[in-house]
């Protein structure tokens, strides 16, 4: 018997090299003719704000540039989009970059077209006006947030991640060009892969998975496991690019439909407290989580799976928990240490944590304590 299940709209998914190309074309087609493009400093200076440019004015697309992103984006860093958009006319968005641009255009449209504060909108469903349409082009093969109708925004005073979530935040367009992933820094790719192999891994055993969730997971998980390696070594080859980029927007989708886990839910504090970058903080957690998880029948039996696979395809004979440690423990990323007298205070921040509702295996807050005194090998207290 395959259980009920009720599917999230999807974007339309443009992929392939030179897909940017297509840009006009995705505009035209969510039926406006002049767009705010939303951007950073860095993805200006790679010059693929000034091609994109080039697409729609070309195609008599008036473009309107706001490159001020920050990396993990505030309340504040989207209030100041919202107000520097309010100063200009446009009918569209189009964000240009990484996680934190896709985060801070959506956070731009809640914004601009609803009013208020980004806090008002922590859930799901709470905006009650109709958004701008939006078309997402991803830069770095990571977050999939172009495919999901959240924006992650910190709040200023605790640093505490808020999901604000609503299905018309969701982009009608994802153009998917691997090329454009050329310029993300070897650091920032290698950190960004293992974020989106998290989500697919988590996602995979989610308490939400669904039959959909599922194919979403295990097809990210096939493209992005046929790269990872060459990724984390920084000796990118051939299709490397492309499946590491369809790949993550796969595991977009399967969190859209089934949400995260306790690896995300543990990183988020790691985040907060040290301001490490997201991924290194996932890489620190996952593994530890994934043999927490190991104790429930379910998610063993999806491990074996994923197992399977990688023998099947020659990746690799090792376990999948092993695997993943294997490629954790080469990644070649600066150090988080951890005072022993952090661990209760990241615990109880990790408990609070949306994503951790989701885990395979429920946790506690001294279950968090364990899973970060095994990921900074911290003895128990006596």
């Amino acid at each position: 018997m395959v259980d009920p299940f009720a599917s999230r709209p999807s974007p339309k998914l443009i992929f392939g090299n030179g897909a940017l190309s297509k840009l006009s074309d995705a505009v035209r087609e969510i039926g406006v003719t002049s767009v705010l493009l939303v951007t950073d400093k860095g993805i200006v200076k790679a010059g693929h704000v000034i091609n994109a440019q080039s697409i729609l004015e070309s195609a008599g697309i008036r473009v309107h540039i706001y490159d001020e992103v920050s990396e993990n984006p505030t309340e504040s860093d989207a209030a100041r989009c919202c107000a520097a958009a309010t100063e200009l006319q446009f009918e569209g968005i189009v964000a240009l970059g990484g996680g934190s641009s896709m985060d801070t255009a959506k956070a731009c449209n809640f914004l601009l077209t609803n009013g208020g504060k980004m806090s008002d909108y922590h859930g799901y469903g709470k905006a009650n006006k109709p958004f701008l349409p939006f078309v997402a082009i991803p830069t770095t093969a990571g977050t999939g947030s172009e495919c999901q109708s959240y924006a992650l925004v910190s709040r200023e005073s605790s640093h505490e991640k808020m999901a604000c979530g609503d299905p018309k935040a969701l982009a009608r367009v994802a153009i998917l060009d691997p090329d454009i992933t050329d310029s993300q820094p070897l650091p920032v790719a290698v950190q960004t892969g293992i974020d989106a192999l998290a989500h697919a891994l988590e996602a995979s055993v989610s308490t939400r998975r669904t039959e959909l969730s599922a194919m979403y997971s295990e097809a990210a998980f096939r493209h992005i496991a046929r790269a990872i390696d060459d990724i984390v070594d920084c000796s990118v080859r051939g299709d490397d690019r492309g499946h590491m980029l369809l790949g993550a927007s796969l595991s977009g989708l399967a969190i859209e439909n089934s949400m995260l886990g306790a690896a995300h839910a543990s990183a988020n504090p790691l985040t907060a407290r040290y301001n490490v970058i997201h991924g290194r903080a996932v890489a620190i957690m996952l593994p530890h989580v994934m043999h927490f998880n190991e104790a429930d029948p379910e998610a063993a039996k999806i491990y074996v799976r994923y197992s399977n696979i990688l023998r099947e395809t020659g990746i690799s004979r090792k376990p999948l928990i092993d695997w993943v440690a294997d490629l954790v423990g080469r990644l070649e990323l600066p150090e988080i240490t951890a005072d022993a007298s952090d661990i209760d205070k990241l615990a109880a921040a990790a408990a609070l944590q949306w994503t951790g509702q989701f885990n395979p295996r429920p946790l506690e807050v001294k279950d968090f304590v364990d899973l970060y005194r095994a990921a900074f090998a911290l003895p128990k207290p006596a």
